[in-house]
């Protein structure tokens, strides 16, 4: 295993990637029980759909590690399955089943745009600094996600913006967990992130028993059988109606984007960087990814993207493939384990997500801040997708603002060609979220 991954020659060894795995892996873990929650408001069974996600993570993620040898996961994604339930199901009165087919039709177009793309034209049409800002957006997100889950921001709902929530004890709790994961991070001490999660869990079991009022820990038992019902349930040839194509559309353009970005971010961040300066292995990256979105509508399931949870385990020192192997196997047990999830509490994974978060600005420094028609997309990319809670939308406007400031200036040249596609794509993409009422 370590001569397959070349762990010497990558600066890592065995145990450091058993623990970045692991980190990863715990850090990601919600999936299984979130993306059901969400999918079944399709009517879609919610033991069939956890059943699915525990399949796809287990199975892109060991891909990912195999194939693409890097140390990043892959399962449903968050935002994409919101799109998938809201949008596409409720929304345009989509059944699930050709909502499932429109995403085997979008992964087989990913899957030949990724194939065909023998010189890295995809990667190469988003200029390094827009990678830096995708990288810092990113992290912005991650640190927002995990301040979100804690309870420490909040909705406002007389500004409309995040506030500051309540103190309380999971707050306190939240606070203390972040404080002791970052005095281990500075005192360099390894296995900082795991030891941290565990700290943080230990400390939510009083609460709802001892005090507060919500308990947080709640054993439900130990087994729990698969259901493998939604296996190929997908109507593949209804979902090549015309009308449909703009959905197809839609998922294909959110896939390829998310993924490249995640991939982009947490390469850029861990400086896991090729000779050419292009995040390590990115096209089979892409295409690993790509089978997975198909993969995940024969299992039944949302579209499977990279993981930005994937940057704790860079910060373990998680350097290869055999990372994202490591979590793609962790993932496995729980298709009969899934009860034991809730020892695992979500604020225990919030310190961990903050602080992946201030890890992934490091390509900040890199950053020609002199340079205002560069600054300016490189701000875009890194603030809307925080804001917007969209790593696509930030994509979106940082390609959009860099090729109109670099054409005002008369360098066209300054614009790949593949950026000027990207630009048309996202101007499509936009008039179908307006049409879908996004």
């Amino acid at each position: 295993m370590p001569g397959l991954f070349d762990l010497h020659n990558n600066g890592t060894d065995l145990n450091t990637e058993f623990l970045a795995g692991f980190t990863s892996f715990l850090a990601s873990m919600y999936v299984i029980v979130l993306n059901p929650s969400i999918l079944q408001q399709t009517g879609m069974p919610f033991n069939g759909v956890l059943t699915a996600t525990v399949i796809i993570s287990a199975f892109s993620s060991i891909m990912m590690g195999m194939y693409a040898k890097n140390p990043i996961i892959t399962a449903p994604g968050m935002g994409i399955n919101h799109l998938f339930v809201y949008v596409i199901v409720k929304a345009e009165n989509v059944p699930w089943e050709t909502a499932l087919g429109c995403i085997f039709w979008a992964g087989i177009f990913f899957l030949i745009l990724t194939l065909c793309d023998r010189n890295k034209f995809i990667v190469n049409g988003v200029p390094r600094v827009l990678r830096f800002g995708i990288a810092a957006g990113i992290g912005l997100f991650i640190a927002l996600i995990g301040f979100e889950s804690a309870g420490f921001i909040e909705p406002d709902p007389v500004g409309g913006i995040w506030g500051w929530g309540k103190i309380n004890i999971i707050t306190i709790t939240f606070i203390i967990g972040l404080l002791f994961t970052a005095i281990l991070i500075v005192k360099k001490v390894k296995g900082s992130l795991i030891l941290g999660i565990l700290f943080t869990t230990i400390l939510s079991w009083p609460i709802g028993r001892t005090w507060g009022e919500t308990t947080l820990l709640n054993w439900t038992g130990l087994w729990s059988a698969p259901d493998f019902s939604l296996l190929f349930k997908l109507d593949i040839i209804g979902s090549l109606r015309l009308s449909l194509w703009p959905i197809i559309f839609v998922f294909l353009f959110t896939c390829l984007f998310d993924s490249l970005a995640t991939c982009v971010g947490v390469c850029e961040a861990g400086n896991l960087i090729d000779e050419e300066g292009d995040p390590k292995n990115i096209k089979k990256s892409m295409v690993a990814d790509a089978a997975g979105v198909l993969a995940s509508s024969l299992i039944g399931t949302s579209p499977a993207t990279c993981y930005i949870e994937s940057a704790t385990g860079v910060k373990e020192g998680g350097r290869t493939g055999l990372t994202s192997v490591i979590a793609g196997l962790l993932f496995l047990p729980f298709l009969f384990l899934s009860p034991l999830l809730s020892l695992v509490p979500s604020i225990a994974t919030a310190p961990v997500l903050v602080l992946a978060g201030v890890f992934m600005l490091k390509p900040l420094v890199y950053v020609r801040w002199e340079r205002y028609d560069e600054v300016i997309p490189f701000f875009m990319s890194m603030l809307l997708i925080p804001l917007t809670y969209s790593i696509t939308q930030g994509i979106i406007w940082g390609c959009i603002s860099w090729s109109f400031l670099k054409a005002a200036q008369g360098k066209w040249h300054q614009v790949p060609l593949m950026l000027w596609i990207t630009d048309i794509l996202s101007l499509l993409f936009l008039m179908d979220v307006h049409h879908f009422k996004i």
